[in-house]
């Protein structure tokens, strides 16, 4: 095998498949980076059984050839070569890289050792990549990071037709939003969990572009640029949260999102651990407190328009906030019942189409 490849292409190329590579490998082959060298590109892999990445680039292939090298070590020497051009060949047991007067040589691990990565599943639809993030950005923060619970840790993803739907709960709160699609089957019905961590991870880093999900037995992928990732599904063990956030509500307060946060950022200052903040609705404004114990206290009035009677409610201030990051438009609604109830914030339309259900905290 013998090639040559832009630094920065490389460098890019390799950082974006390691951020697969698993901590403990199961096995030695799963800490390194397969390279394909084929007629005119390049192929990175890497794969934990769970993931797998595959990214294609272009490079000037004067000898085809497959090799597997540690993965770690690569993308640390790529992200620091000079800016030149790479070239790469084997050599007996090692892979010698070379860019500018730089010169490594890494020891190859055995190529049938390596698994063979899964194939993409049948392409369900595709959604730009900014959406895309957006919406797996506004759910994910309500994934539960308790392993014990496999099921909470990722997120739900249902399509009917050309709307898509995404949820992830922790018990404690709901986070969910819709959004249209060009599906590739109008009539399709699906729903499956998908680790919250690699729906992240994807949006993350597939935010340029058009991104294709494909669905199959077990398995879901995500395509966009020359990139391709697939992770096995979490077992489909999902509770019934859409009834949750279409209850009736009392009580509506609409807030402007920016000064909001900004003061319930600021009275939690004074919040002790695990302690309430608490708002007070009423005519016209919304009171913001926290405090009290050792620390101190903290209080700051923001206006809010109020349809209902006044309400006091108490939040832990991360879950809230986690609420109103979501929120896209400028404004917020605020759905109440009651101090011992839920409540839903939503974006400031009739039909929103982010939701986040929120458990108060016993007013003290």
């Amino acid at each position: 095998m013998k090639f040559q490849v832009t630094r920065d292409v490389l460098a890019d190329a390799v950082a974006w498949t390691a951020r697969t590579l698993p901590g403990r490998p199961a096995v030695p082959a799963l800490s390194g980076i397969l390279l394909d060298a084929l007629d005119g590109g390049l192929t990175l892999s890497a794969f934990d059984y769970d993931v797998s990445a595959r990214a294609s680039i272009e490079a000037d292939v004067a000898e085809p050839g497959t090799t597997l090298i540690p993965g770690r070590v690569l993308a640390e020497i790529t992200k620091s070569l000079p800016d030149q051009p790479v070239q790469i060949a084997t050599s007996g047991s090692e892979v010698v890289l070379t860019c500018g007067g730089a010169e490594f040589g890494l020891l190859t691990m055995p190529v049938e050792d390596f698994p063979t990565l899964p194939a993409m599943p049948q392409k369900a639809g595709a959604v730009g990549g900014g959406v895309f993030a957006a919406a797996v950005g506004q759910v994910a923060v309500a994934a539960s990071r308790d392993a014990s619970l496999p099921v909470l840790t990722g997120v739900r993803v249902d399509i009917e037709g050309d709307v898509v739907s995404l949820a992830a709960t922790d018990r404690y709160r709901i986070a969910a939003r819709e959004f249209l699609w060009n599906s590739a089957r109008p009539e399709q019905r699906a729903a499956v969990i998908v680790p919250a961590k690699v729906m992240v991870e994807v949006g993350r880093t597939l935010r340029a572009g058009e991104v294709s999900i494909g669905l199959g037995e077990g398995i879901a992928g995500f395509e966009c640029a020359d990139r391709v990732t697939t992770v096995r599904l979490l077992d489909d063990q999902f509770k019934d949260y859409r009834s949750r956030l279409t209850d009736d509500w009392s009580i509506r307060a609409s807030v402007t999102v920016a000064p909001f946060v900004e003061a319930v950022k600021r009275v939690a200052l004074v919040a002790e651990h695990n302690s309430a903040i608490r708002l007070s609705f009423t005519q016209g404004q919304v009171l913001i407190q926290a405090g009290g114990g050792e620390i101190g206290r903290g209080a700051e009035a923001v206006a809010a328009e109020l349809d209902g009677e006044d309400i006091q409610i108490a939040f832990q201030p991360h879950y809230l906030l986690d609420g109103l990051a979501g929120v896209e438009t400028e404004s917020a609604r605020v759905h109440l019942a009651s101090s011992t109830r839920p409540v839903l914030i939503t974006d400031d339309a009739d039909d929103p189409a982010f939701r986040y259900l929120v458990m108060s905290l016993r007013l003290g």
